[in-house]
């Protein structure tokens, strides 16, 4: 998989090394050298995304914690997919007003002293909480590289910079099932085809016990909230930090988790 990879980007040559874009600079349309359409953009052929596709999705099911390999199969597998989720956008207002504002959610963004002086129970601290407790950084999410369009290129990044969030609105921990029960609330709200192949794959990995829990309970749960909720792309997060996170849920449908499954694999 990682010789078909190589052999796709070459002569691309710039994954996936090289610097990565800032978190706080937004994706905006410009000249950003021949054939660019914003800082990070790698022009690629339809048969180098598909060797991309094919190669990523074998490393993505293989190691779940390969976010660069997830990454590229969203970008390479989603162009249809992320019309409609920017279309979802274009007609909310609050999707709207992000799509053109371009926030992004980055350690060079957030205040995180203001996050930690806000009221117990807020969305902002439950954020920083979860950050905390799962030692994880918002910076860690990849630039786009591959999608053609750069305002679609903003929605793919815009999704995954507030993946930590929809863990916090869910209540769900970083372990494997954890990440399984988001990939199937995701699959229901986006319809990405990473995020299906991962809620449909992920399971491989799990014990018989948390199998049968993701199967009985978890699953059901996830599908229904996902349903449920308008758009969660469409919530301007950063304006919401004082807002109560059991008001954000209730505002969205999202209800509580039927378990607690912290220290399951």
């Amino acid at each position: 998989m990682a010789t078909l990879l190589r052999r796709a980007l070459h002569p691309l040559g710039r994954f996936p090394g090289g610097p990565w874009l800032a978190a706080d600079v937004p994706l905006r349309a410009g000249s950003h050298g021949a054939g660019l359409l914003y800082p990070e953009h790698i022009p690629t052929s339809p048969l180098q995304k598909a060797l991309l596709a094919a190669g990523s999705a074998g490393m993505a099911l293989y190691n779940p914690y390969r976010h660069d390999m997830v990454a590229v199969l969203g970008e390479t597998t989603g162009h249809r997919t992320l019309k409609v989720l920017r279309d979802q956008m274009r007609r909310d207002p609050e999707g709207a007003q992000i799509l053109q504002e371009r926030p992004r959610i980055s350690l060079s963004t957030l205040d995180l002293g203001k996050l930690q002086s806000l009221p117990e129970g807020s969305l902002g601290r439950e954020y920083l909480r979860f950050l905390d407790e799962n030692r994880v950084s918002p910076d860690t999410r990849a630039p786009t590289r591959f999608v053609d369009d750069e305002e679609l290129a903003y929605v793919i990044q815009r999704y995954r910079e507030v993946h930590d969030m929809l863990h916090t609105l869910l209540g769900m921990p970083t372990n494997i099932l954890g990440e399984i029960v988001v990939k199937w609330f995701e699959a229901v709200q986006t319809g990405l085809p990473m995020c299906i192949l991962g809620a449909l794959f992920g399971p491989i990995q799990l014990s018989a016990r948390s199998l049968r829990v993701l199967v009985s309970e978890l699953i059901p749960w996830a599908v229904q909230n996902g349903r449920r909720a308008p758009s969660v792309l469409n919530v301007y997060y950063e304006r919401r930090w004082d807002q109560p996170l059991g008001a954000l849920r209730e505002e969205l449908g999202i209800t509580a988790p039927p378990m607690d499954i912290r220290g399951m694999a």
